[in-house]
């Protein structure tokens, strides 16, 4: 009897580790970046230049790099980042392994260049973001009042 419910326990442990050792389950532990996009949105613009937020969020064990954006409502979308208040163009932006990229106001941001259209507040602006590992993400964002400031400082 005690050498089934050894033989038992030995079976059922060895599962268990072997489920733990898994590399394709995702999440921190994987060697892939899993993205998710959160808390959008675009000011209502008040020329023919528009900016855009978001947070760039990776649930996986390895970094990505957001590295071009399209949207059919500019010519041109650009990444660009702030420092030391100075802002300029960059070719993309890292997104570390388990960590955010924050697209903020007086941070680092999304310009729209060229307005084909200005966007009104309370309507949507389909954006295409690319990255250097992984599938593009589409995101519709919502365009806030020209003053709008969310409420968890992004």
């Amino acid at each position: 009897m005690r050498r089934a419910v050894g033989a038992a326990l030995a079976v059922a442990g060895a599962l268990v580790l072997t489920g733990c050792g898994s590399s394709d389950s995702g999440g921190k532990d994987s060697g892939t970046p899993e993205l998710s996009v959160g808390s959008a949105y675009m000011p209502q613009p008040v020329s023919d230049m528009a900016a855009g937020f978001l947070v760039i969020t990776n649930k996986g064990g390895a970094a990505d790099r957001l590295t071009s954006v399209d949207s059919d409502v500019a010519g041109s979308v650009t990444v660009h980042e702030t420092v030391d208040g100075s802002m300029r163009e960059v070719d993309g932006l890292d997104i570390p392994a388990n960590g955010r990229l924050v697209l903020e106001s007086g941070g680092n941001h999304l310009m729209f260049e060229e307005l084909k259209r200005k966007p009104k507040e309370g309507q949507k602006v389909s954006v295409e973001l690319r990255f250097a590992q992984s599938d593009p993400v589409t995101v519709e964002i919502p365009v806030r009042a020209a003053t709008y400031t969310p409420k968890h400082g992004h």
